[in-house]
């Protein structure tokens, strides 16, 4: 099988160029960019696997670079490296679409755990094509294999595949409890802090596109889950 491509972009050449050699070490093809705007165009001229970006850099942050990576590719797994441990920083990183996080300095093994679980789980879930996938919520209509949300056969909002995902386990419980830590195993495979706060940011992102339809709301029990309401 051809080795994974990875794109690295981190500022420090001497942390940047020993972290690339210990990947291609361990059997991945990695491409080094020296700041946020190279690692843009690179990204652009090639396709990967994975993006391994630094939050903190010259020209172009991690934030910005990880927005405009998700502008053209909604499904490539991206991950922070920063040395700051901010809970806002956190939110802002899953906001702008990281799959997950790790604070500078690391254990590179855990690096390379995380790389692996992410690259199986996407290949998991192109491999895995489950039965259901239209729906109706209230006036919307929900097809979670094309990834459409199209309100009265109005315009169609396209979501992202988590987007996707979290909606339709909630629509699957659709006037029940969806357990919080349900969704976390499933979609993100993982139940701890980061996770966590990533889901609510898809939470709100949900709410904001059903806002429309007034007989449809996502309620919060607290320190349960979540509840899809059609009234």
């Amino acid at each position: 099988m051809e080795n994974k491509k990875i794109l690295l972009v981190e500022d420090d050449p001497n942390f940047g160029t020993v972290l690339k050699d210990y990947l291609s070490l361990n059997d991945y093809n990695v491409t080094l960019a020296k700041d946020g705007l190279e690692g843009l165009i690179m990204f652009k001229n090639d396709i990967y696997d994975l993006c391994i970006l630094d939050v903190m850099m010259p020209r172009k942050d991690g934030f910005s670079l990880a927005k405009d990576i998700r502008a053209t590719n909604v499904d490539v797994p991206i991950i922070f490296l920063t040395a700051k441990t901010m809970k806002e920083d956190v939110l802002k990183g899953y906001e702008a679409g990281a799959d997950d996080y790790l604070n500078k300095p690391f254990d590179s093994e855990v690096l390379l755990y995380k790389i692996k679980a992410i690259l199986q789980r996407k290949e998991g879930d192109e491999n895995v094509e489950e039965e259901k996938f239209e729906f109706k919520i209230g006036k919307f209509d929900f097809n979670s294999k094309l990834r459409h949300l199209s309100f009265d056969n109005g315009e169609t909002q396209k979501l992202s595949p988590k987007e996707s995902k979290l909606l339709k386990l909630l629509t699957i419980y659709k006037n029940d409890l969806m357990p919080r830590e349900l969704a976390l195993t499933k979609i993100w495979r993982d139940d701890n802090y980061f996770t966590s706060r990533s889901m609510d940011v898809y939470i709100a992102k949900l709410r904001k596109y059903l806002k429309l339809d007034e007989n449809v709301e996502i309620l919060n029990i607290h320190g349960e889950g979540f509840r899809l309401i059609e009234k």
